[in-house]
């Protein structure tokens, strides 16, 4: 595969002229909600491919998609539903990925639809990496097609990212250049909470420098804590640095949240941010953040910025305020 800033570079050209395709591949229930989400940017430049294994059930999908799409008249994307391709299989995703040649691709399989992971092992064991043999089994295979394929696609993955990608990367394999995950989901929290302690109601112009691992962060969501450890954190209110203890903060963001699939709502909301970032920087000129897990092979999760360098596009971890080795 063509490096990130190659790869960058081409989805910069479909932008300018006006033609993206997104491919998802797994339409459970982060891939209809991330299906729906495109749906409402009612751009008919985007066209949106969904990849996946029982026909009948991605259809169904698709269609109450397409419907609902239509009752909010945002419904201008082309959507195309590529059935029968074994995740097993690694020749027929190279296959589908070569017949489309995707600009984005985003990886939301699970070797267990349906599934929700951390439902199971949080409340018996308090753990997650035991899954995450579970998680890598497709990855693996798609990043192997991807490789094959020669694909100029942004590749982001879902599941248990920060783990994931740099196995992935460890090995000598190709690996996904971004994740979606629970850092991207602790963020939100992170605002709400500043924004109830500063009083304010503007809690979109709270900003963050942090990073965190997978265990720290989902401690931090369940529970309101970090097991005494320090993170590198740093927060802002419209661009201004506020001294908020972190432990006031963490606290706040342990919120009732559903266990069942709504939370899902969340990985493809994520997923979304990744694509709409790297959209908008091309055609704003304008930086724009991201936290992303795993994101270029690392483990734990970065403040991560997509924009311009030396009038190129990039993506790049943000080091304004702590060094990669200070939040490794």
């Amino acid at each position: 595969m063509k490096s990130l800033d190659e790869r960058l570079k081409i989805v910069e050209k479909h932008v300018n002229d006006n033609k993206v395709t997104i491919m998802i591949i797994g339409l459970g229930s982060v891939g209809t909600y991330l299906l729906d989400y495109l749906v409402s940017m009612n751009n008919p430049a985007i066209n949106i491919v969904v990849m996946g294994r029982n026909q009948e059930k991605m259809q169904s999908d698709v269609n109450i998609v397409k419907v609902a799409g239509l009752i909010r008249e945002v419904n201008k994307s082309k959507i195309s539903i590529e059935s029968g391709v074994d995740l097993e299989d690694i020749p027929s995703i190279e296959k589908t990925i070569i017949k489309y040649n995707p600009n984005f691709i985003v990886n939301s399989s699970r070797a267990y639809p349906g599934l929700k992971y951390g439902s199971i092992s949080w409340n018996n064991i308090r753990a997650y990496g035991i899954w995450t043999p579970l998680s890598i089994k497709f990855t693996k295979n798609i990043m192997e097609a991807c490789d094959n394929a020669d694909t100029n696609a942004i590749v982001i993955n879902t599941s248990y990212s920060d783990a994931v990608i740099p196995w992935l990367k460890s090995a000598g394999k190709a690996y996904p250049d971004f994740g979606s995950g629970n850092l991207n989901h602790l963020i939100p929290r992170m605002r709400f909470a500043v924004a109830n302690k500063l009083g304010i109601d503007d809690f979109w112009n709270v900003s963050f420098n942090f990073a965190a691992g997978h265990f720290h962060d989902v401690c931090i969501s369940k529970e309101g804590q970090t097991e005494g450890v320090t993170l590198p954190l740093k927060v802002y209110y419209n661009g201004e640095e506020q001294d908020i203890p972190a432990d006031e903060i963490f606290e706040e963001c342990s919120i009732s949240m559903p266990v069942d699939q709504k939370r899902n709502m969340m990985n493809a909301s994520s997923n979304f941010r990744i694509i709409s970032a790297i959209i908008s920087a091309i055609t704003t000129g304008e930086n724009q953040q991201i936290f992303s897990p795993g994101v270029f092979g690392n483990i734990g999760g970065y403040p991560v910025i997509v924009g311009y360098k030396n009038e190129n596009i990039s993506a790049w971890i943000d080091e304004s305020v702590f060094s990669f080795d200070e939040m490794n």
